[in-house]
């Protein structure tokens, strides 16, 4: 049975100084043996973080304490094993980066769907789904018929969408349906389409991690698996964890098929980026696999160790 607990939380509010509420945040979820990230800026918090029960909660009850914040909401999972090495707690310019000052998720976002309400909006005809994430994200798992906007960075969707608006939306009347893993991507994607003169917009409330939680799988319009950001790579419906591994070679996650491929070499490569590295980039991936196995098996995190180091 499960001890750790895994909760996936974000809110936007005001915070007038990041500066003064990051070292008590950061030392609540010290003593609380919590992992994770935390990241703070003017426009509120956003992160994912593991440990016991009792640990989270008294982390949730903190951080439902800072101005603005009594209302948080949080997605749990759970996990065999604790999916983060470190604790870091962050001061960013935006909790998610879309670089369009002039949105505000407080002011004016799109109407929240519930996930048992999601299957209707997007099976209309006249909805328009769109994937708010990114490429690699999207290549896990998506729901039926959700527009894939090929985005390396969400900072990249405002573009994408000034481009091929006129193609998406045509002269008809239509409704945009948007979706993202947790929530938060859709909270700044659905202000930027208001903000763009489009007032039938939505967006699946609690990301795709409510939806997977909540729908069951017989009843589900998903289709694989959904990336998240820690050890798990990817989960399931039920949030069971997934089928798919992480690259150390380029931070992608990788399926069994590319698992399989002769490109593929653990903690090196994989199909995606063998060729984007050198033999001597390879050998040097090789040599910090075999130091993180070691480590593993000294019950250590290895320091070169990627999945300890900044998201």
């Amino acid at each position: 049975m499960s001890v750790i607990t895994v909760a996936a939380l974000y809110q936007f509010c005001r915070f007038d100084d990041c500066a003064s509420l990051r070292d008590p945040l950061d030392a609540v979820c010290r003593r609380a043996r919590v992992r994770g990230t935390l990241l703070l800026a003017r426009e509120g918090i956003n992160g994912t973080i593991a440990g016991s029960p009792g640990g989270i909660d008294a982390v949730l009850a903190h951080i439902r304490a800072l101005p603005g914040c009594d209302g948080l909401e949080v997605k749990f999972s759970p996990s065999d094993a604790m999916p983060f090495h470190r604790m870091k707690v962050r001061i960013k310019r935006e909790i998610v980066t879309m670089n369009q000052p002039d949105i505000d998720p407080l002011g004016s976002v799109g109407t929240y769907v519930p996930p048992q309400d999601w299957n209707a909006l997007i099976a209309d005809p006249d909805t328009i789904v769109i994937d708010t994430r990114n490429d690699y994200e999207v290549a896990v798992g998506t729901f039926t018929g959700a527009i894939d906007p090929h985005t390396r960075t969400f900072s990249e969707f405002p573009e994408w969408f000034r481009q091929h608006r006129e193609r998406l939306l045509g002269d008809r009347p239509v409704k945009v349906a948007m979706f993202c893993t947790g929530g938060i991507r859709c909270e700044k994607s659905t202000a930027f389409l208001r903000q763009e003169g489009i007032d039938d917009v939505y967006h699946l409330q609690g990301g795709i991690l409510k939806y997977l939680e909540t729908v069951p799988p017989e009843d589900s319009l998903w289709q694989g698996e959904c990336f998240v950001f820690d050890q798990r790579v990817s989960v399931g419906h039920g949030l069971v964890p997934g089928t798919h591994t992480l690259c150390h070679g380029c931070q992608r996650p990788v399926n069994a098929e590319a698992r399989a491929s002769t490109l593929y070499e653990a903690g090196v490569s994989c199909p995606a980026c063998h060729a984007q590295r050198s033999e001597a980039q390879r050998a040097s991936y090789r040599e910090r696999h075999r130091q993180e196995q070691l480590a593993a098996a000294r019950g250590q995190t290895h320091v070169g160790d990627p999945r300890a180091a900044d998201p």
